[in-house]
């Protein structure tokens, strides 16, 4: 029998809480459960998760700060928002933090439920190409594709999803223009306003990712798209 996901849920609106966590089992998942920030971070250090699901506005400690302290350690598992606030910079600052989606309430269960599948199909997915040859070199780098890890001079950094696949897709095109509406839906599925602001952070992450080897750089083609090269 295959195990169920398991997924933090993390509200402190207790009845949207009832309604939602009651769906996600009906659902098939295993959903544990906490009303405030520092509850949360405590059964994170007690058990490891295949999802969260963060409100920002928690008490004791907020969405966006616990989000950080799991990504100090944790940079596999996805993280999706679940929050009333709909600033863009809200939505922007909680994917600098690591986040990987922001959806604003009130919400369906089906998108939920869709964005929850999407995200635990793609983890389950990379292991499976390791027979693959997807250790590739990037100038002073070793990208390994399979296992998300990018390594420089012995160090190895994790890679989230997002990231592991947008690189892949400039090695891909090496030299070449990506326009941004492929970059959209190659990674990200869609070319909706806000996926195209999201795609500007995640190029920033991957700038600083890379900024140890000065000779990589990805080009902002204005009004185009990007593209990768390697200086001589």
């Amino acid at each position: 029998m295959e195990k169920k996901a398991s997924i933090l849920y993390v509200e402190d609106d207790l009845t949207l809480s009832f309604i939602t966590r009651d769906n996600l089992m009906l659902k098939g998942y295993e959903v544990d459960f906490a009303d405030d920030g520092l509850k949360a971070l405590e059964m994170i250090r007690l058990r490891s998760y295949d999802l969260y699901i963060l409100d920002v506005m928690l008490p004791k400690m907020d969405g966006f700060t616990l989000a950080a302290k799991i990504r100090e350690t944790n940079v596999d598992t996805p993280i999706i928002f679940l929050t009333a606030r709909s600033l863009m910079e809200d939505r922007i600052h909680g994917l600098q933090l690591g986040g990987d989606d922001y959806i604003t309430k009130p919400f369906s269960i089906e998108e939920l439920v869709l964005k929850i599948e999407v995200f635990l199909r793609r983890s389950r997915i990379i292991p499976l190409e390791n027979n693959r040859k997807t250790v590739i070199t990037l100038g002073e780098f070793l990208f390994d594709i399979a296992n998300q890890h990018l390594s420089f001079s012995g160090k190895n950094q994790t890679l989230t999803y997002r990231e592991c696949e947008l690189l892949k897709l400039f090695v891909e095109n090496l030299n070449q223009i990506v326009k941004r509406e492929q970059i959209l839906m190659k990674v990200w599925g869609n070319d909706q306003y806000f996926s195209s602001r999201s795609l500007d952070v995640f190029i920033s992450r991957i700038r600083k990712l890379l900024k140890s080897d000065p000779a990589i750089k990805i080009e902002n083609i204005h009004n185009i798209g990007y593209r990768m090269k390697i200086d001589d």
